[in-house]
């Protein structure tokens, strides 16, 4: 079965990319819950987070990077959240690992 992410990487779906590399792909959420809301999707479908290997590590790294540099770009300096859902009773609908980057207002806490 191919995942919604696996779509708009191959461009079967459009989105509003803000990065792209050979790893990953960066998009707005069509659903944003704060006036800043992008998804930072490895290309590499990894289900979820519990379900990554050792040799995924630098991925992961990569795709917190990229919500930093994100995050600076949208001018995020007051402050943002970084996010990953695992599982249905975790928030994950995609069952395709992804970084949510959160900002542009006060978020509260705790946050579910």
């Amino acid at each position: 079965m191919t995942t919604l992410f696996q779509k708009i990487i191959a461009r079967e779906i459009p989105a509003e990319i803000l990065h792209e590399d050979d790893a990953c792909i960066a998009i707005r959420d069509i659903e944003p819950q704060a006036p800043v809301h992008i998804l930072i999707i490895p290309k590499k479908l990894i289900p979820r987070v519990a379900y990554a290997e050792v040799e995924d590590g630098p991925l992961l790294g990569k795709l917190l990077l990229i919500a930093q540099k994100i995050a600076v770009e949208q001018n995020l300096e007051d402050g943002f959240r970084i996010v990953i859902n695992n599982g249905p009773n975790g928030g994950e609908s995609v069952p395709h690992l992804h970084v949510h980057l959160l900002g542009g207002r006060k978020l509260s806490w705790p946050p579910g």
